[in-house]
């Protein structure tokens, strides 16, 4: 039998599969030689990312954020290793934004917030003050020693809405890779991270949501070995006397933050996209852009509420 009789060599095509994981779509995608080989490494990721959401999940009663927030005012928890260190990182953000990234979040009183068409009315500036009391990280006391987590306040409570999803990405990517998959992208609902090339030879590329019809990207950015996450006010908002507020909070005030349409992070990693986004829609344009301007290796590219586009120095990253 000559060579050319045996069969060719299976190119890799993309396989996709849409799951709601932590309340929110995911996307993965991978390329691989058949519909079997993918089923089989998609399902090893979302099995990770499930792990990801009963540890962290406020939604339950028995996930470890949950323990550390019964906790709080109490006694320290000693989490996971893997929560531990989610929580130093997330510490460690909390500091370099100067608390406009903060997991104990989870204290502002939420019944002030519903972000309802119905919603007339801000709070005032007392009563939004009032709700942000429990909101400081420095209050969250890790022990290096025995790798505990202690809430310093009754009442406090950690969650991981600002940088759980990147988390549960770049997780789910590292266990694709160790399986071999060569190119994919995982997308927690609009975080991503992307790795490879396209079975075809091109780079990923992306559309960046344009914040006044979300469904039309403004942009295409080549994002292969790149992480993306965006953060905007068009999901969920309130309009009050014909003025536009985010259902971002400001931890320091309580109040939403304005100006900001759109804040879209670039850079290797999906979780620290995720944690940045929030806190340069919190900050402001300036202080965000000034902020990333000074960060190694992240770009950054800010929509203001009068349509006009800000970027960072280094946003030529997109190739």
């Amino acid at each position: 039998m000559n060579h050319s009789d045996s069969p060719p060599a299976k190119v890799p095509q993309l396989f996709r599969r849409v799951q709601k994981l932590m309340g929110n779509r995911f996307e993965l995608t991978v390329a691989s030689p058949s519909q079997e080989a993918a089923d089989a490494v998609i399902d090893a990721a979302i099995v990770e990312i499930q792990h990801i959401e009963g540890l962290l999940t406020t939604f339950s009663d028995t996930s470890e954020t949950h323990q550390i927030n019964a906790n709080a005012g109490i006694a320290p928890v000693i989490p996971s290793p893997e929560v531990y260190d989610l929580i130093q990182r997330s510490l460690r953000i909390s500091e370099l934004t100067q608390g406009a990234f903060d997991i104990t979040y989870g204290g502002v009183d939420k019944s002030l917030w519903n972000f309802d068409p119905h919603m007339t009315a801000l709070p005032s500036k007392e009563v939004a003050q009032a709700s942000v009391k429990l909101v400081n990280y420095q209050n969250v006391l890790l022990n290096p020693k025995d790798k505990s987590v202690f809430l310093k306040h009754k009442g406090m409570r950690i969650g991981f809405g600002g940088i759980g999803k990147g988390y549960a990405a770049e997780r789910a990517k590292s266990i694709l890779l160790k399986l071999g998959v060569q190119c994919g992208i995982v997308n927690a609902a609009g975080d991503l991270c992307a790795w490879g090339h396209q079975p075809n030879g091109q780079a990923w590329t992306i559309g960046i949501a344009d914040p006044n019809a979300k469904h039309q990207p403004f942009s295409q950015i080549n994002i292969s070995n790149l992480a993306v996450a965006t953060s905007g006010n068009y999901e969920k908002f309130a309009i009050i006397d014909g003025k536009k507020y985010s259902h971002t909070i400001n931890p320091k005030t309580g109040l939403p933050v304005t100006g900001i349409k759109s804040v879209t992070i670039l850079c290797p990693n999906a979780e620290l996209a995720d944690a940045m986004a929030t806190p340069v829609m919190v900050m402001g344009v300036q202080v965000g852009l000034d902020l990333i301007n000074q960060m190694k290796d992240i770009a950054c590219l800010v929509v203001d509420d009068d349509n006009r586009v800000h970027c960072s120095k280094n946003i030529r990253l997109k190739e």
